[in-house]
């Protein structure tokens, strides 16, 4: 658990990077806008990949805790609006437009070459409605976190690409439902 103070820095390092971008972003400039020494900041992140990799998963993981769900009776349809809500929510955050925005190649680390742990946060979330659903004999059988990777896998394309699909035919709406029923036929028994 991230305390309150370095809670409070991390909050300083997001309006930063909201300001100017993370790459003009400097721990100096997050240390002024915290209100504390340079060495301070120093002593809990050694450079910025480290503040923003900590940043990102705060935000993204408190996303990923709030997706809704129906935890009772897991269906295909549930984890297919579940995820669907939190790419939703994702596209939406203000640090994440930022960072795609502006610092776009921050995330390739986390789509070519490891997991990060939002995403395996995500991954967590996916594979215990998925473990349920097949317990309960509504969702396929078949490895669960096979199931849960490919549908994170899929999922990135959503939160990232959107855009660059949808134009005066084609609303994010419609790509957002064809995506969540795709999910659920592929999740169903």
């Amino acid at each position: 658990m991230t305390s309150l103070r370095h809670n409070s820095y991390l909050d300083a390092a997001r309006e930063a990077i909201l300001d100017v971008g993370w790459r003009r972003t400097t721990l100096t400039d997050v240390a002024r806008r915290a209100g504390v020494s340079r060495m301070t900041i120093y002593r809990a992140w050694p450079d910025m990949e480290s503040l923003l990799a900590d940043l990102m998963t705060r935000e993204w993981t408190e996303m990923a805790a709030a997706t809704p769900g129906d935890t009772d009776r897991v269906t295909p349809e549930s984890i297919a609006d579940a995820i669907v809500a939190l790419v939703a929510t994702l596209r939406a955050n203000a640090l994440f437009r930022r960072i795609l925005d502006v610092d776009p190649e921050m995330l390739l680390p986390y789509l070519l070459q490891r997991r990060g742990r939002s995403q395996q946060a995500v991954l967590d979330i996916l594979l215990d409605r998925i473990s349920a659903g097949q317990a309960a004999g509504t969702v396929t059988s078949g490895d669960p976190e096979t199931l849960a990777r490919t549908v994170l896998l899929a999922s990135h394309g959503l939160a990232l690409s959107t855009q660059t699909m949808t134009d005066n035919r084609i609303s994010e709406k419609a790509i957002d439902a064809t995506f969540a029923d795709l999910v659920s036929k592929g999740l169903r028994p």
